[in-house]
């Protein structure tokens, strides 16, 4: 996952956009980079978070009343500043793109793109793969003058051509802003606007928590093969470019968005607070006695707090989390995470001490945060902790954005639940089951059919994904990790040349 943000208004964009993507740093926290145009382009980013990337000087420059930004969450686990987001091209007319997702063809992709159209690729990044598709798409279209059905062209041969999961904004200079959406809207993608004395602005971004704060009103999600052109008049085309089935990624709702974001028609928030109802049946059922339900901050708050209600037991902070520290779960690097674990959560002792606690957390991944914060609990004096999971299981890798890529790395794939009780040393294990889940999200929005629920069940929704691709796409991840272990010197002088600010 990352998030993506483009605006089109009158004036400079340069202060949504460094806002914008200040309320979506929960997205990613490795790198960070904005590009915006009025006669030329401009340019900024590096390697982490957005308020470091950007200081008055570099915000100063970056004029223009359009603009793309980026901020990055490495899904091969690469923290190189070569791949920092957005990525350019110079022709046709000079394409800026940001990207959110992971093409699951990529390696068929650059073959193509080196060996059969003659494109030049930089990096190992997909997003690159994707701009330079979208570019020839648009090239070989010879547009003297750029129409929305070019774009829409293009985007008809992205979709063509490329595979997996793909929310993309792109800049293309002198002509417009465009947004499109993979055709089965996979990552989220919402539109919207504000009033500019009699005329609108526009935004699109990952999510609506973005507008609020800025100011925008929002109008919907963009649909699933879809895609948005605004022109520099700020008129708005949008065409669907291929027919596509909505199957939105569940993990979206579980620990990625913001809970006060609104996702295909479904909150966040809600949706979290059903899961945690729906675990309360099985922990009644079971006759376990608990004095209250602790929430692991910040994304189970919603479920510990659904669960608590329905079990009618008290709900409490017991941990205090360190906001200095970043998402764990979205750090480059096992190393890295365990690491920072020890720093990230401190235990309120009184909440603990000599009571049956029951932790409940979204989801298990590799173990090692729900492990050191039983320990934590068990320290701070608690007679019993009990672990609830609002989601189920995670026995498969992500093939679609979410750094999962080998079954090796889940606890959940090779152990059962009194196993991985006993692993994390808790009292007593509960996850939520597949079905509930669903329904939890499904509730907010009846027309939303389908979700991608591979991560649990290996059910992943486009047709290319196989036993064989999830290993390859495991193994290409893993070997990207170690290249691209180079000292900060190298990567540094390689990374001035490469920059335009």
């Amino acid at each position: 996952m990352c998030g993506i943000i483009a605006v089109s208004g009158y004036s400079d964009a340069i202060q949504d956009l460094y806002d914008g993507l200040i309320v979506l740093q929960h997205r990613g926290q490795d790198a960070a980079g904005i590009v915006t145009f009025d006669s030329q382009f401009h340019l900024k980013k590096a390697n982490g978070m957005v308020r470091d990337v950007f200081h008055a000087q570099s915000l100063e420059r970056l004029r223009g009343p359009m603009g793309i930004g980026h901020v990055r969450y490495p899904t091969a686990g690469c923290s190189s500043e070569f791949e920092a987001q957005p990525f350019f091209v110079n022709s046709p007319f000079g394409i800026a793109l940001a990207h959110n997702g992971n093409l699951t063809n990529s390696k068929k992709l650059t073959d193509e793109l080196l060996h059969s159209d003659f494109r030049h690729l930089n990096t190992n990044s997909d997003s690159e793969v994707l701009l330079n598709v979208f570019a020839l798409a648009l090239q070989r279209q010879r547009p003297i003058k750029l129409k929305p059905e070019h774009v829409f062209r293009a985007v008809r041969t992205v979709h063509r051509r490329c595979q997996g999961s793909y929310s993309a904004v792109a800049l293309i200079g002198g002509q417009g802003i465009v947004a499109f959406r993979d055709p089965y809207g996979i990552r989220p993608l919402v539109l919207g606007k504000r009033k500019y004395g009699m005329k609108e602005e526009y935004i699109i971004c990952s999510e609506s928590t973005v507008m609020k704060p800025l100011g925008y009103e929002f109008i919907r999600d963009i649909r699933p093969g879809e895609a948005v052109f605004i022109d520099t008049k700020n008129h708005v085309h949008a065409r669907i470019c291929k027919k596509g089935e909505l199957s939105p990624c569940a993990f979206e709702w579980i620990y990625l968005a913001a809970p006060d974001s609104v996702i295909d028609d479904v909150s966040v928030y809600k949706a979290r607070l059903r899961m945690g109802e729906s675990l309360a049946k099985q922990i009644k059922a079971s006759g376990i006695q608990i004095d209250s339900v602790i929430p692991i901050p910040d994304s189970s708050r919603a479920a510990a707090a659904g669960l608590a209600d329905k079990l009618k037991v008290r709900y409490r902070e017991g941990f205090v989390k360190n906001r200095y520290i970043g998402r764990t779960f979205i750090m480059p690097g096992q190393a890295i995470r365990q690491r920072s674990l020890h720093f990230k959560i401190h235990p309120i002792d009184l909440e603990f001490a000599g009571n049956r606690v029951l932790l409940v957390d979204d989801s298990i991944v590799r173990g090692n945060t729900s492990r050191k914060i039983v320990e934590m609990a068990k320290e701070a004096g608690a007679k019993k902790v009990y672990f609830a999971s609002a989601s189920p299981p995670i026995t498969g890798p992500c093939p679609y954005g979410v750094d999962i890529p080998t079954t090796d790395e889940l606890i959940g794939s090779h152990n059962n639940i009194k196993e991985i009780c006993k692993m994390i040393g808790a009292d007593g294990l509960f996850y939520a089951k597949t079905e509930d889940m669903v329904k939890a999200i499904r509730i907010g929005n009846r027309r939303l059919q389908k979700l991608c629920t591979g991560c649990f069940n290996g059910r992943y929704p486009t047709p290319e994904i196989t036993k064989k691709l999830l290993l390859d796409l495991g193994c290409n991840r893993n070997s990207t990790r170690d290249e691209h272990n180079m000292s900060s010197d190298e990567e540094g002088e390689a990374y001035k040349a490469m920059t335009l600010i």
